[in-house]
């Protein structure tokens, strides 16, 4: 009698899969692309985002609310619509961070992060480096895609 080799039982596969964090980061049915990090904050101080088209300045955007705010043209999730064709659905996040306790206490600034979107961000010109927080300064430029919109980011509290 021949006996037959007994396939390998396959093992239990503990990796990480990303559903869970899939399930808790999900907003009217959509998985975000980004999860807020541990030293999110409400910014302190109130930032303003002024939007112009040419020459043209459009009504600003109050940012300084909630900790982030999610750019792109998905609109059932995003904070702030970039409806330009070249622009992503999910397409960058601007994010307020806690960065340091000073003496007139917590500071919490901005930072911006490309969500690895097809034509990219820009701070002043320069493409950043997609899923990497980069810090605004007050007066960057942000640029999305193709978009000729350009958003300065401003402290109205200076």
């Amino acid at each position: 009698e021949e006996e037959e080799e007994a396939a390998p039982k396959q093992q239990p596969n503990f990796a990480r899969t990303g559903k869970l964090a899939e399930a808790s980061n999900t907003v009217n049915g959509v998985v975000l692309k980004s999860a807020e990090p541990s030293d999110a904050a409400k910014p302190t101080k109130h930032w303003r985002l002024y939007v112009f088209k040419g020459k043209e300045a459009l009504e600003p955007y109050h940012i300084h609310r909630q900790s982030s705010y999610l750019l792109g043209r998905e609109r059932r999730v995003v904070d702030l619509p970039l409806d330009h064709p070249s622009c992503s659905g999910q397409h960058a996040v601007l994010q307020f961070r806690l960065t340091a306790k000073s003496d007139t206490g917590k500071l919490v600034r901005p930072y911006l992060m490309d969500l690895g979107s097809t034509n990219g961000s820009f701070i002043n010109g320069e493409k950043i480096e997609p899923e990497k927080y980069v810090e605004l300064l007050p007066q960057d430029v942000l640029r999305f895609g193709y978009s000729s919109r350009e958003y300065v980011i401003i402290n109205a509290d200076v």
